[in-house]
């Protein structure tokens, strides 16, 4: 049941599998925390949205030298899963057992010891100018939910960021939800973006418009670099992430294994701070989190053919 995921002993194995076999691996890991959680409990929805995320952040970067933190932890069980502890992931809140979060005792892997929302892009900042101050070039990654981000420690953390211009990339994971469903300013504004696709189209399309002309196309293009801001303020209102000084990517599909390693190898070679806006489907991949992805947020055990 499952032929792949016994054969990651390291981190690095996600490396050598293609596409196909990473979406064949997608598709165990879901099963295999499915099992466990039924026997065991835990936070079984988040955890099945980022199966495909973890999955390229692991292709992509080298742990644990890039680093990678994750916003209070619900959605890091494939991390914990990949880095060593699939055999102790039965253990899962069992005494003695694995913690349901990133546990720096417990793992070189886990890069910062969550507990608390809202606090991944204020301790990955730190990481990247203790890095700087260092000389070094690793890479580091904050993942966060559209639920965490509407908690001010995010904000702050957003504007530092900006301001500071260090390389950090941030990750979205956008679903919609947190525990229950979002409210409030941010929460309306990803919404908008979620639903305004066409700017990136657009932008692209009077892009090729303008170098099409003959003899001038060039200058023009070159000269008016008011026109993405004025293709923005139409189609996608506020584009707060770039006013910030990060660049913005999204939304995308976060359950595209392929897509997500091509942003992320781009995102890699990118100045400065980088914000990834992924959609996922909290639940995805089990009918009964999907439909009611509140209830199975965190659960008790149950049965899982029936949920």
């Amino acid at each position: 049941m499952y032929a792949l995921l016994n054969r990651i002993e390291k981190p690095e194995d996600v490396k050598a599998l293609t596409v196909r076999e990473l979406e064949q691996l997608a598709s165990e890991l879901r099963h295999f925390i499915i099992d466990t959680v039924s026997q065991n409990g835990g936070h079984l929805a988040p955890n099945l949205g980022t199966v495909e995320l973890t999955l390229a952040l692991y292709s992509v970067f080298s742990f644990p030298g890039d680093k990678l933190v994750w916003d209070v932890g619900h959605q890091a069980y494939t991390h914990k899963i990949l880095t060593g502890r699939r055999d102790a992931f039965k253990t899962l809140r069992k005494k003695g057992g694995i913690t349901g979060f990133p546990n720096r005792s417990e793992s070189v892997y886990d890069a910062f010891g969550v507990g608390h929302a809202s606090t991944s892009i204020s301790a990955a900042l730190g990481m990247a100018l203790a890095r700087d101050a260092r000389g070094e070039k690793n890479q580091v990654i904050a993942v966060i939910g559209d639920g965490a981000l509407t908690g001010g420690e995010s904000f702050e953390a957003l504007n530092n960021a900006g301001d500071l211009g260090t390389k950090l990339i941030v990750i979205l994971n956008d679903n919609e939800m947190s525990i229950d469903a979002n409210v409030g300013a941010m929460s309306e504004y990803l919404s908008r973006i979620r639903i305004a696709p066409q700017y990136a189209r657009a932008k692209r399309d009077m892009g090729s418009l303008l170098m099409s002309i003959p003899h001038i196309g060039d200058k023009v293009y070159k000269t008016a670099s008011h026109l993405k801001d004025g293709v923005r303020s139409v189609l996608v209102p506020g584009s707060l992430f770039e006013e910030m000084g990060f660049h913005y990517i999204g939304p995308i599909d976060g359950h595209n294994i392929g897509l997500l390693e091509e942003v992320l190898a781009s995102a890699k070679e990118m100045e400065g701070p980088v914000l990834i806006h992924i959609h996922t489907v909290k639940g995805k991949g089990y009918k009964p989190a999907e439909q009611a992805p509140d209830k199975f947020h965190g659960v008790g055990c149950f049965d899982p053919s029936t949920g």
